[in-house]
């Protein structure tokens, strides 16, 4: 797609170490929603990716991937604790989804963030061909441009943050925030998944730099950094095909028989994490359960948690307050084999997505804040059927495309029980429409437009 090599830098390799059955190992390719998201762009040659392999310690000699070449960037088990779960999870991502949880804040996490990020832009500006493309991803390295570009000036270096990215009022809570944004615009291009987020990247760059900005052009040190949004997607074609298979076909139904054949089934499918609201959307369930509004069996709830950072104390808390919610549930409301909430802690593959949703009556996205949400897109994405109905966060990227969705505040509990209720109880015409123009939409928004518009931006900026 590019016309120039292309170099990704991300906090994780696009692969997992598999023991076999023999006790070898061997790394595989990774499910991630990252690497999903790029994996139709990557393939071919003159690619590289840069990241850490997931274990701590010496960075182990890897295997090119799909023609990709692999590249491990080291870190120790203090530097994991410090720059992981410390700065990039316990500071900066509480602070971008408007602080849901407190965000904390240790020198020392910050040191060890500088640390590894100048590790990426060393290993970066070695694998780096001259003159190539290199992209960088997320919120894990945001002082890996500024870093690269002393190192390699004659890159064309991209940015692009896949979480919110947070109003000045809160971005500048941050002790180290002028360093961020300078790290930041060591960038030829930022991009951000919605332009709320390129807005408040631009007035941060004016009060707290202050920096010329033109709309969406920033002048600095003699040149000039473009700043833009690009919502990400899903491989809507690789969807669909799996959904029409025969084997997903077959699973979708031999779930809804696992679940007695309800007459509803209500979906969520999130990471087990603060941000995606998942003890609002169970108490709203409960709600409608008390008022009478739902009732078991004719309708339940299935509940995916994939775990998540279960190391920091957030995470620790968040499970242990969902499982009793769940619990309660199930006991004041659950029947003898037959519970109100299926609760399932564990990871899905594709294929056993793509049949859950296809399963699914009603799908239920509903993050008190998200940068753009692939789940939502997923769900339509398998809808071949154009059956079924999107409950959408109003703060999830995913709803400035989606329109069609049944929109919601999924902090207040009576819009959002409202909203289960209205797509439980549409008319099948109704839905059906919804859904054909998500689908439609989705066609040509696909992570192949995406990438291309992307990249088209870094490295012919001309227009943006």
């Amino acid at each position: 797609m590019p016309h120039s090599a292309l170099v990704v830098v991300a906090n994780r390799l696009p692969i997992d170490e598999a023991v076999l059955e023999s006790g070898a190992r061997e790394w595989r390719r990774s499910p991630g929603g990252l690497v999903s998201a790029l994996r139709p762009i990557l393939q071919g040659d003159g690619t590289s990716w840069i990241g850490w392999a997931g274990s701590t310690g010496p960075a182990p000699d890897l295997p090119d991937i799909d023609g990709v070449a692999l590249r491990a960037v080291p870190q120790s088990q203090e530097e994991f604790e410090n720059y992981y779960e410390g700065f990039a999870n316990s500071t900066i991502w509480p602070l971008y989804h408007d602080a849901v949880e407190q965000p904390t804040f240790h020198r020392r996490w910050w040191e060890a963030y500088q640390r590894i990020n100048r590790r990426f832009a060393a290993a970066a500006a070695e694998a780096a061909p001259p003159g190539a493309l290199v992209w960088v991803q997320d919120y894990h390295l945001q002082l890996v441009p500024a870093m690269l570009r002393e190192l390699r000036p004659d890159l064309r270096i991209g940015f692009f943050m896949h979480i919110p990215f947070p109003p000045p009022e809160l971005f500048k809570q941050i002790p180290r925030r002028a360093d961020l944004l300078r790290g930041l615009l060591g960038a030829d291009l930022v991009g951000f998944q919605v332009p709320g987020g390129a807005r408040n990247f631009v007035r941060l760059i004016e009060r707290v730099l202050g920096l010329r900005t033109r709309h969406n052009e920033i002048e600095v040190d003699g040149r000039v950094v473009h700043v833009g949004a690009f919502p990400i997607s899903v491989d809507v074609g690789e969807l669909e095909e799996l959904a029409r298979s025969e084997e997903v076909r077959a699973q979708a139904a031999q779930i809804r028989a696992d679940l007695g054949n309800p007459d509803r089934i209500l979906l969520g499918v999130d990471r087990l994490d603060y941000t995606k609201g998942i003890e609002h959307r169970l108490k709203a369930y409960r709600e409608l359960l008390a008022d009478g509004r739902v009732k078991v069996p004719n309708t339940v709830l299935v509940q995916v948690a994939v775990p998540s950072r279960e190391r920091v104390e957030h995470y620790k808390a968040l499970r242990e307050k969902v499982e009793r919610e769940v619990g309660g549930i199930n006991g004041e409301y659950g029947r003898l084999g037959v519970p109100a909430v299926h609760y399932l802690n564990c990871s899905y593959n594709r294929a056993e997505l793509a049949a859950l949703y296809l399963a699914a009556d009603v799908m239920v996205v509903t993050p008190l804040r998200d940068g753009m949400n692939l789940v939502a897109k997923e769900y339509v994405a398998c809808r071949h059927d154009n059956g079924g109905a999107l409950v959408l966060s109003e703060f999830a990227g995913a709803a400035h495309e989606l329109k069609q969705a049944y929109l919601v505040n999924p902090h207040d509990l009576d819009d959002l029980k409202d909203s289960l209720v209205g797509a439980l109880e549409a008319d099948p015409s109704d839905t059906a429409r919804r859904m054909r123009a998500m689908r439609r939409y989705l066609r040509t928004h696909d992570v192949t437009a995406w990438a291309r518009a992307y990249l088209s931006a870094l490295e012919f900026p001309v227009g943006l």
